[in-house]
């Protein structure tokens, strides 16, 4: 008892110590109670109740803080939360296996179909190349040139299979990487379009050695610029044979050549002069134009191919001619192969000007004519071309861009599915089938972008750019965008005055498609025939250059009207 009481004493003793850290007031108040004369009327059983009350809040607060640690810790140790969180992993881990799983079997399915194509088609390589040759030298050329092409195809094939294997290990960026692209041809010095050797010097030319005042005046008639500009190149050919300066026609009835081509760049190819304007002509001849004889090519369906609506434009010129007559049964339907010696025969003349009408269907000479840098001896690589500022433009769009290596693609659709319904087979691609064929051409060509050259619709070439694809990337086909000032690709034709001209475009349209590095035409196009023929004389003509799905029929054709 005694020891008790002395701990109660005590603990009151700091508890009043604690009270009296608050300093109070000297004064009290009337209605304050003296804690010593409230503690005298308590009984000491409630002080000591009231003590241990207060004892068990106060030691409670450090029984907390020591258990809780202490519970803590026991659940921890008992409850399995790895399990718990394993199993959820575990479901997730499952459920990407099984995914994983499924696209490596589908995969390899791929791959597989994969690998049996390039065995059937190696085989057929060993099949074609396994006999000795015993053909020309040329023929062997080509048939190197075919077997390089369907290595680097099969190159390609194999990239696909290591694509198709490793898709899903996520090593696609490895694959294309260049430290480990074991298949870019660019290690093994193989390129699937090589550029074509025309030998130009082993070409069969003739001299062009006009007599002086001996003039063939050029009349062409049928078709659009490119088949004029055909038989403009028919007409340099015949002015050679007959040894005549050649009458190039007056804006007022033909296109404007001026604009489009370089007519000077011909003489000075010859050294000489072999071409003059109609408006240099009509000055020498003091404004009295006449046709002395006009002996014509084509008799059907009407002589000389030529109709009244353009004799009345040649006369409203100022021109005269004479009888029109015809030399021989010809028809533009179905024109016959002629020698020069025929030619010789039947036009020579010592008339001063001469016309023979439109000779644009005329088959003359036809390989000698159609050859690389044509039938002219000559300094240049070719004599009908476009005009340095067309060039220019051409070189600076491509250089703003396309860079060197593009693919060009004239692709003709406005009015030509009746066209080419009309052939047998059609000519006229569904535009999905169309896009397969490009996207194998690009592939194997390996060139990043296309140059579309067209007069399609834009919901046309907007679907042909949405399935054009290349390991799963767009292939970009780009146009000529609309005139802008902040652009300065086009500025010398904006200069000249020459930008807007549809003539002038579409010759800038060729240009550009003459110089890409692999060109994709439209079959039966001259459009694309004139391409042809500046890529052959430019010396850009590729392995790879060829007609849209060449050696194809279209997978649906329709019914005729």
């Amino acid at each position: 008892m005694d020891r008790e009481s002395s701990d109660d004493e005590e603990d009151r003793r700091h508890l009043i110590h604690q009270n009296d850290t608050i300093p109070k007031s000297p004064h009290r108040s009337t209605f304050q109670i003296d804690e010593d004369e409230h503690n005298q009327f308590k009984s000491p059983r409630h002080s000591s109740y009231a003590n241990n009350l207060r004892n068990f809040t106060f030691n409670k607060r450090y029984l907390f803080a020591i258990t809780l640690p202490l519970i803590i810790i026991f659940i921890y140790f008992t409850a399995d939360f790895k399990a718990l969180f394993r199993t959820n992993l575990s479901s997730d881990y499952c459920q990407d296996g099984a995914v994983a799983s499924s696209l490596m079997r589908e995969s390899e399915l791929r791959a597989l179909y994969l690998l049996k194509q390039q065995q059937s088609r190696l085989l057929d390589v060993w099949n074609r190349t396994a006999m000795p040759s015993v053909k020309s030298n040329s023929t062997d050329s080509n048939s190197f040139q075919d077997l390089r092409s369907v290595l680097i195809d099969q190159i390609s094939l194999n990239k696909k299979i290591q694509q198709a294997l490793l898709s899903t290990h996520q090593l696609g960026n490895w694959l294309d990487s260049g430290e480990h692209n074991v298949t870019d041809p660019s290690l093994t010095g193989l390129t699937a379009c090589q550029k074509v050797d025309q030998k130009l010097s082993e070409r069969r030319t003739i001299d062009w050695k006009p007599k002086q005042d001996k003039y063939l005046f050029a009349i062409c008639t049928s078709g659009q610029m490119s088949n004029h500009l055909i038989c403009l190149e028919k007409h340099m050919f015949f002015a050679a044979v007959l040894n005549r300066v050649l009458v190039i026609p007056s804006a007022k009835v033909d296109y404007e050549f001026s604009r489009v081509l370089d007519i000077d760049h011909i003489n000075k190819c010859l050294r000489r002069e072999v071409v003059v304007t109609f408006e240099e002509f009509a000055e020498r001849k003091k404004n009295h134009v006449h046709i002395d004889k006009v002996l014509c090519y084509f008799s059907l369906p009407q002589p000389c191919y030529v109709d009244d609506d353009h004799v009345k434009k040649l006369k409203a010129l100022g021109v005269s001619l004479n009888e029109l007559k015809t030399v021989w049964t010809e028809d533009v339907k179905k024109p016959t192969d002629r020698t020069i010696q025929e030619v010789t025969e039947k036009f020579s003349s010592n008339d001063d000007v001469l016309a023979i009408g439109d000779v644009f269907f005329a088959d003359v000479e036809k390989d000698w004519v159609m050859q690389p840098g044509g039938p002219i001896a000559h300094k240049c690589k070719t004599l009908i071309e476009p005009s340095r500022l067309i060039l220019l433009t051409a070189q600076r769009f491509i250089q703003t861009f396309l860079g060197e290596n593009f693919v060009a693609l004239h692709f003709r659709r406005h009015g030509f599915l009746k066209f080419c319904n009309a052939k047998n087979p059609s000519c006229f691609f569904p535009i999905p089938q169309a896009a397969e064929c490009i996207t194998r051409l690009v592939e194997r060509a390996n060139m990043p972008v296309i140059y579309l050259s067209t007069d399609a619709a834009e919901s046309e070439t907007g679907l042909l750019q949405s399935l054009v694809m290349l390991n799963g990337k767009t292939v970009p086909l780009i146009t000529r965008p609309a005139r802008n000032s902040a652009e300065k690709w086009d500025a010398l034709l904006y200069r000249k005055k020459l930008d807007g001209d549809p003539q002038v475009e579409a010759m800038l349209d060729k240009t550009i498609s003459a110089l890409s590095g692999v060109f994709i035409g439209a079959p039966g196009s001259t459009f694309t025939e004139d391409i042809l023929r500046l890529r052959r004389g430019w010396g850009t003509a590729s392995t790879c250059d060829e007609y849209l799905c060449q050696g194809e029929v279209p997978n649906f054709i329709a019914g005729d009207e």
